[in-house]
C-alpha cells in the first residue's frame, strides 16, 4: 500500500509542488544571509532549500518514471542531513532563549518532514557507489564552506557554540552518508 501511495502520480505531483514551495521559500528565508555572502560561496549557503530542490527534482522526474542518480544521492544525503540538523539546532535555540516563534516550530516539522521523505524513497533510488561519493564530498566539501570559511546559516542564540555545532555537523554527514550507503548500494549489492 505504501509503495503504491509513494508511486503514484497524484501523490508525487502533490509532494512535487509541496517541495518546489518549500524550496522557495526556503531560499526567501536565506535572502538577507545571502546579500552578504561572498559569491564564491553563494551555493553553499542555503543548505535546507539546496536539500529540498535535489529531492524537488528527483520527484520531477520520478512524475516521468525517469531517474536521476546523482540528483538521488544528493537528496537523500542531504535531506536527511539538513532535515535533522535543523530540528536539532531549533530545539537548541528553544532550550537557549526559552521559547521559539511560530516559524522555529514550522521549521522543525518541515525539516523533520525532509528527512523522512528523504528516506522514504530509498527504496527507489538508482544510487550506486559513484553517484554516493560525489554526494559526499558535496556534504563534507559543504561542512568546510560552512565552518572553515564562517558561512554558516545564522542563529544568532547559538553563535557562541559554532566549534560544537560544526563537530556535531560533521558526524551528522557521515551518519547521513552511512544511511544513504546502507540503504540504497548496499541494498542493491544484495
Amino acid at each position: 500500500m505504501i509503495r503504491y501511495t509513494l508511486l503514484d502520480k497524484r501523490f508525487l505531483i502533490c509532494l512535487f509542488l509541496i517541495n518546489f514551495i518549500g524550496t522557495i521559500y526556503g531560499y526567501i528565508w536565506y535572502e538577507s544571509q545571502l546579500s552578504i555572502t561572498p559569491d564564491i560561496f553563494l551555493a553553499f549557503v542555503p543548505d535546507s532549500p539546496t536539500a529540498s530542490l535535489f529531492f524537488t527534482i528527483f520527484l520531477l522526474f520520478s512524475i516521468f518514471n525517469k531517474h536521476v542518480p546523482y540528483i538521488e544521492a544528493l537528496a537523500i544525503t542531504s535531506l536527511f542531513k539538513y532535515g535533522i540538523w535543523a530540528v536539532v539546532m531549533n530545539i537548541l535555540t528553544l532550550i537557549m532563549e526559552g521559547g521559539l516563534d511560530w516559524t522555529g516550530y514550522m521549521l522543525m516539522a518541515s525539516h523533520l518532514g525532509m528527512a523522512i521523505q528523504g528516506i522514504l524513497y530509498a527504496p527507489y533510488y538508482k544510487i550506486e557507489l559513484r553517484h554516493l561519493t560525489v554526494a559526499a564530498i558535496w556534504v563534507l566539501h559543504n561542512d568546510m564552506i560552512d565552518y572553515v570559511f564562517g558561512m554558516m546559516p545564522m542563529y544568532s542564540s547559538l553563535t557562541d557554540y559554532m566549534n560544537e555545532i560544526g563537530y556535531f555537523t560533521f558526524w551528522l554527514s557521515i551518519i547521513s552518508i552511512f544511511i544513504a550507503y546502507t540503504l540504497t548500494v548496499r541494498k542493491n549489492k544484495k
